[in-house]
Parts: structure tokens; sequence; C-alpha cells
């Protein structure tokens, strides 16, 4: 099956595939918003004692997905604007005094995954949305690789949690009725991936889906395509997790514990040590990044260098769905000469000007990302990164002239928001969100008229 575009990223900063455990701090700081949540629902109190996964505050748009606390504390709810603070740690969440069940039917299963906080790891492969915990998919994707940098990697949480892994498997198979499971793994002949193949063979219900060792050759939506058959729909999606995501659904069905730690990574160029970390949600961003957190000199980046968002200045705890934090030192200052990119430190997709003589290397990234932005030059770099098969310098000159209509035709909508178009742009034009704004405003419209006609 072939992977058009894409693109491997070589920087410096990579996390090993240990995973610390890090202790309790003082006090754990909740923030009450995440990327796809907002939990506007409290449950408790101020003053009030909770629990090792009590649920102290629900999202009402996402099916009311709760938010746990990850330790026995004290609530408080009016010290730090938009958090709730635990304060006065206790113990960690117990098994469930009832007997352990061998199979519990699809939809008290998927109830127990929505209350226990593991139904936050599945996503709908097309929108990237909290799917229907009651509603019927078409098929699962597990993928098991992420590509992005700086991100927690599926390798790095199978280490010591195989069995739980195949387990998970079975678990989420049970919530199906005759629905596949796509297993996406990577096409490297390592130790792991064999285990995982050896492991699954004889599955009939998981179908193994190998990819390249390219980024972001793991993206749901590419892979839908590429398997064929899953268009977008509404009423029955294609379910997308993760190692962790199967791991928790483990967690939950097997050892009736709820999902209150989350392994990331702390990465990046400006991390004085990259690796990966299995801590609680809350735990203090202060205490994580030390000197980095609120600093002038270091930006620190909610999730992968290629799709995360710049931390919020107000968030003080780790948020729920956080898969990694990246540091990039700020630049603060214009190269010398920075559009023919001199130097043997420094390369480039394009292999222009003195990049050409330089080898593949881990580049050391800058806020900066060794440019400044310009007008297109229609290098055509975009075009032959983009795997989703599109021309995004084309639809870029279409949305500068504001003819949103020329950039449909183009099929902006089929963009996945990887972000490689502005990381391999020369002149540095932020073409993904920009992509992803106009596909957006596509989709508005059209259910606009939609709405009007019904």
């Amino acid at each position: 099956m072939k992977h058009p575009g894409g693109y491997n990223l070589s920087l410096a900063g990579r996390p090993s595939a240990q995973v610390d455990v890090l202790g309790d701090p003082a006090e754990l700081h909740l923030p009450l918003r995440s990327r796809r949540f907002s939990f506007t629902d409290i449950c408790v109190a101020d003053g009030d004692v909770v629990s090792a996964g009590s649920v102290i505050a629900r999202d009402p748009a996402n099916h009311g997905v709760p938010l746990l606390a990850p330790r026995a504390g004290t609530v408080r709810t009016e010290s730090k604007d938009g958090h709730i603070v635990l304060s006065d740690l206790g113990d960690r969440p117990a098994c469930a005094d009832e007997a352990l069940v061998d199979a519990l039917p699809g939809v008290q299963a998927r109830q127990r995954l929505l209350d226990m906080g593991a139904w936050q790891h599945f996503a709908d492969a097309h929108t990237g949305a909290l799917p229907d915990p009651h509603g019927a998919p078409r098929a699962v994707i597990v993928h098991t690789v992420s590509f992005e940098p700086f991100t927690a990697r599926g390798d790095a949480l199978l280490t010591g949690a195989f069995s739980g892994f195949i387990r998970g498997l079975g678990h989420v198979q049970s919530l199906l009725e005759y629905q596949p499971i796509h297993l996406v793994v990577p096409e490297v002949n390592s130790a792991l991936a064999k285990r995982v193949l050896d492991a699954v063979r004889g599955f009939a219900w998981i179908k193994v889906y190998p990819v390249p060792l390219r980024y972001p050759a793991d993206n749901p939506r590419l892979i839908m395509r590429r398997l064929g058959g899953f268009a977008a729909d509404a009423k029955h999606p294609v379910w997308a997790t993760d190692v962790a995501g199967v791991l928790a659904v483990d967690r939950v069905l097997t050892d009736r514990l709820p999902c209150t730690e989350r392994t990331i990574s702390l990465a990046g160029p400006a991390a004085p040590n990259p690796r990966h970390l299995r801590l609680t949600p809350g735990y203090p961003l202060k205490a994580l990044l030390g000197d980095a957190f609120g600093s002038d000199v270091i930006r620190v980046i909610d999730g992968g260098i290629l799709t995360g968002e710049t931390l919020d200045e107000g968030q003080l705890g780790l948020d729920v769905e956080c898969r990694g934090l990246t540091l990039l030192p700020e630049a603060t200052e214009r190269p010398f000469l920075g559009f023919l990119r001199p130097g043997t430190d420094r390369s480039s997709y394009s292999r222009c000007f003195l990049s050409a003589l330089a080898p593949r290397l881990p580049e050391r990234l800058t806020t900066a990302l060794r440019g400044e932005r310009r007008a297109c030059v229609c290098c055509t770099s975009c075009e032959r990164v983009c795997p989703a098969g599109i021309m995004p310098h084309a639809i870029h000159r279409n949305l500068y002239q504001d003819v949103l209509e020329e950039a449909e035709r183009l099929r902006v909508d089929l963009c996945v928001g990887c972000g490689l178009c502005s990381y391999v742009c020369p002149s540095k034009i932020e073409l993904c969100s920009e992509l992803c704004r106009a596909a957006e405003t596509i989709r508005q419209e059209t259910a606009n008229a939609e709405g009007a006609e019904a």
C-alpha cells in the first residue's frame, strides 16, 4: 500500500524510552480545560474531602466525561482561577471491593470506561472529537506508534506493560460486535514489533496495518482513506486510540482502577534531560518545568513540535489530555543571512543553498524554525511532503486572494493538519493553520446550507 508524502524529522532533544515515575507534589492544580474538554459542571464544593478516583467535575457537552481526583485530598475551588486544587494529598486509587467480572456487557463496559476516565483516550478518527460511548463504530484504529517529535512514544508505553496491552485489545474487541480492529505497527524489524505481531497472530478480529517510519503515517484520517470505505459518517464513526488508551481500558476492566495517571514526554532542544514521565494530571507545571515555567527565553509547547500549541500562561497544572511538553529556546536574534541557511549545524527539506552540503543531522530547533516569514516562492516542497496529496502552495495563493471556492475545488478539506507544510516551507508561511481555518469555514458553510435546505 502506498504512503505518499511525509518526512523523517531528525531533531535534537528526543526523549529516552525509559519511563520515570515522579512522586506526588504537595498539591495538585487540575485545569478545568483541555483541548477537547471544558469541565463546567463542578461536582464538589470548597473544603470537601474526596477519595482518589472521585468525580470532581464533568463536561456536559462531551457525554458527561468526568474529571477525576488523582489522589485523595481536600478540594479548593476558589484559590486558583480555572483550576480545582487538591491539597493534603492522600492515597492512590485502590482496587474495587466487588468481585471481578470476567466480561461485562458492552453497554455497561463502555459506561464504566467513561466513568473511570479511560474513554478520554478515544477519538473519532475523522474529526478528533470524543465519540459517543454508546454509539456503534464501523471499526477501531489502534496505533502503536507516534511519529511526531517530542510526544510520548508507543515503545516507551509498551515497555513493562506488554501483557496489559494484549489483554486490553481483547477488552476493546468485547466492546464491539463484528467490527475489526486495525492495529497500526511500524515497518521495522525490531524485537518489540516482532513481539506484537507474534502476540496478535491468529486473532481474526485484528487486522495488522504496517506503516513506514515516516511522519505522519500514523494519522488516523490518512489510515482511513488508505483502507478505503471509511468516509465520514457521524452515525457510524471509526474510533481511534493508542497504546495509552488500550492500557487504560485494561486498567479499568481488569484491575477495576480509575485512570488517574498519564505518561508524557518532557523533551525538546531546551530540555536538560529529555525523558518520559509517569505522573498525575494536575501536577504543578512549576515543579515539572523549573526555570522554564514562565521564562522569556524558553517556550513551552503543549504537545509535539508540529501540532502542539504554546502552553497557556494561566495554566498551572498538567491537563488530562497532555501527551508531552516540548521546550524550545526562544529566538532572540535574527540570524545573519538566515535565508541562506549557512553553517554545518543546519539542514532543510529542500536541500537548497549551503544546506545541501550538510549531512542529515539532529537539528536543534528554536522558535524561529530556521527562517523568517517571506512570500511564497512556489518551490512546491509543501506539495511533495504533503501526505494528503493536496497542493498547499496553490491553496495558499487562492486563500490569499480570498477565493475560497477555488480552495475548496483544490480539496483543502483533505488537510489532516499534520503541520509538515509549515515545517518545510522555506518562506515560513503558516500554511497548516491557514488550511485548517479554510477547511473549517467550508465545513461550517456546508452545514449551514444543509440546515437551510432542511
